[in-house]
């Protein structure tokens, strides 16, 4: 096989400054290089985590993020994850990272992928070599480790994007705001080509970063009690990660009732809004199950929600 691949000019809503609107200009996409692979994106899903790098402030956190570095973290320190530094802001940029694709071309070493496969961009990639990845406790591979401060490449530290020569940067490894993107091939999966690429985008985040914490992370037994802070698409991912493990009461907390109702539909047993009481939420849930819940999974990136979250979990378990 041939590894002589064309630089592609295409269509990317690019990022030039924190906040400011993001401008669909011509990019130039260099060919994939060794074990890189060359995406078509097709669908797109709209992460919060991709609106807080886009906006470049620190008062929350993107929640697909929070949530793995809440389990890197959880072994060294059971807070330590509320003291993290703040990012820095990259700019220009191509955010994105929640998408689905197929395969337009693979670089030297690709082996498991081909043109025309049905891919899903993961920012948490697998080397399949490394301690972690091996690793039943962990999926923070040390080679394809999720880093927000990265911009560009991990096999020559360069951009494969460009405009008149100048580089456009990468986003957690994915890129996905691109009709093409490079990305290295332990941060693509394979799925089947018969699932719906406009439904299955949203599986290359928030629904695998809400059900694996409920089933990899929390790990509620069956019968338990379990509480989950926002019900977006993480959380309502959560919730059924909650009931699948079997948990016999599932409170749903949010500050919409629209979410508190669709959460029903997903396992929720009972909605708390914490603007109907008039005492911290977490004291309400302590009343409720008699000092707290077994597990509590925070899905919305805000750290005084955090610190509910983790005030709700009963004492015997905190």
């Amino acid at each position: 096989m041939s590894f002589k691949l064309s630089n592609i000019f295409l269509g990317a809503a690019v990022a030039r400054e924190a906040g400011k609107p993001l401008v669909i200009e011509q990019v130039e996409v260099a060919p994939p290089q060794a074990n890189e692979v060359r995406l078509k994106i097709l669908f797109n899903s709209l992460c919060h985590t991709d609106v807080f790098y886009w906006e470049a402030k620190q008062h929350t956190m993107g929640c697909c993020i929070h949530i793995l570095l809440i389990h890197e973290f959880s072994a060294e320190s059971t807070m330590g994850f509320l003291f993290l530094p703040g990012h820095t802001p990259l700019f220009p940029r191509i955010l994105g990272h929640e998408a689905a694709g197929i395969v337009e071309s693979v670089g030297q070493g690709v082996t498991d992928l081909q043109p025309g496969d049905h891919v899903l961009p993961v920012f948490t990639g697998e080397c399949k070599e490394c301690a972690h990845c091996k690793s039943e406790e962990s999926n923070m591979c040390s080679l394809l480790r999720i880093n927000t401060g990265r911009g560009v490449t991990i096999n020559d530290e360069k951009s494969r994007f460009s405009i008149n020569g100048k580089p456009i940067y990468h986003f957690v490894g994915t890129t996905t705001f691109s009709e093409y993107i490079v990305v290295h091939v332990g941060c693509v999966v394979k799925i089947n080509s018969l699932a719906p690429l406009d439904k299955v985008c949203a599986l290359s985040c928030g629904i695998s970063t809400g059900l694996g914490a409920a089933l990899n992370v929390s790990k509620p037994k069956k019968g338990s009690t379990v509480a989950v802070f926002g019900l977006g698409a993480v959380g309502l991912a959560a919730v059924q990660g909650a009931r699948i493990a079997g948990a016999s009461r599932i409170i749903g907390v949010d500050l919409h009732p629209n979410s508190l109702e669709q959460a029903k539909k997903f396992g929720v047993t009972e909605c708390l809004n914490p603007k109907d009481h008039d005492k911290p939420v977490q004291e309400v849930i302590a009343e409720m199950t008699g000092g707290g819940v077994d597990r509590s999974i925070e899905c919305i990136g805000n750290v005084d929600v955090m610190i509910s979250a983790f005030e709700s979990v009963h004492d015997v378990y905190s």
